[in-house]
């Protein structure tokens, strides 16, 4: 199965921006000049892409770079203001960047959670640290459940090795990484997919999870502050919720940097969770917080393996 989570859909209907971009090509495929235009036009002639070709281009360039500017982008495609404008708009629907002043960005904010091909560049060495201690919890032999997060990733690909699992998922990338495995047994919680999570999600996922019972459940979270989690989308709180209801022990995989953080929405307090595991440059006043709220928690230490 191909992970479509890499790139907007190609195969979703035209939108108002689409139709309206399309406006700004000429049928030689050379940009329209528009009221508001600087006379003489700098830019690269690259009208030719369509507008899911230029979305796509954007797209990856602001995850690559994490941010870019508006003057850059027209430079680079050689259409409009009002056309990079309406990319734009398109994409942040989308859930593939956040429009800020002058251009865009990957990075999150308490709205807007950033797209997984992002977060699965971010805090790697961390994550791998805060996986490896969760793997000694997951017993072989045992139903497991891995949500959606970029932080229970390297847990996912950590489980072949060390035996027969049942893994209950509702994650495409985790059902994509374990279709192969032959010791693995993949059970993928369908509904409604979002590419910018390159998961299922939605009442109809959250029903499918409540009809299992696992063993463990693995989650994350985007944001953690004053002893609860919090997510930018509402969509994952109610798949995240269904899936620590299915499970006899809930463990929460949270890198450093999520303390501290706002999202709208909130999940669950940590007391909650069984297990809190996190990495060592967590700061000693979030340490000492967890303590004070009677939350066990286990710091990874970056580089360490285990059994």
């Amino acid at each position: 199965m191909a992970d479509t989570g890499a790139t907007p859909d190609a195969s979703a209907p035209a939108t108002g921006a689409d139709r309206s971009a399309k406006s700004d090509d000429r049928g030689d495929g050379k940009p329209v000049g528009k009221a508001g235009d600087k006379p003489g036009g700098a830019a690269v002639p690259e009208g030719k892409l369509s507008p899911k070709d230029r979305r796509k281009r954007i797209a990856d360039r602001v995850l690559a770079e994490g941010q870019v500017s508006i003057e850059d982008l027209v430079q680079e495609l050689g259409v409009s203001q009002m056309t990079v404008h309406r990319d734009l708009d398109s994409l942040e629907h989308q859930g593939w960047l956040r429009k800020v002043r002058g251009g865009a960005t990957a990075a999150p904010n308490a709205l807007f959670e950033s797209n997984a091909r992002w977060r699965g560049n971010e805090q790697v060495a961390a994550k791998e640290a805060i996986c490896a201690a969760a793997l000694a919890i997951a017993e072989p032999g045992q139903a497991v459940i891995i949500d959606d997060s970029s932080t229970a990733l390297p847990l996912a690909r950590s489980l072949a090795s060390r035996g027969a699992y049942t893994v209950i998922t509702n994650s495409l990338q985790v059902i994509n990484e374990l279709a192969e495995e032959p010791d693995i047994r993949v059970i993928a919680l369908g509904g409604e997919y979002h590419a910018a999570f390159n998961a299922f999600l939605g009442m109809s996922t959250a029903d499918i999870a409540r009809s299992f019972r696992a063993d463990v459940a693995f989650l994350s979270t985007s944001a953690v502050d004053n002893g609860h989690c919090y997510h930018q989308a509402q969509e994952n709180v109610l798949v995240k919720r269904a899936l620590m209801a299915a499970a006899r022990r809930r463990v929460l995989l949270v890198d450093h940097s999520k303390f501290g953080r706002q999202a709208l929405y909130e999940l669950a307090p940590l007391a909650d969770f069984d297990l809190v595991i996190s990495d060592e440059r967590l700061p000693q006043e979030e340490r000492d917080a967890l303590q004070s709220l009677g939350v066990r928690y286990e710091l990874a230490a970056e580089g360490a393996h285990r059994a």
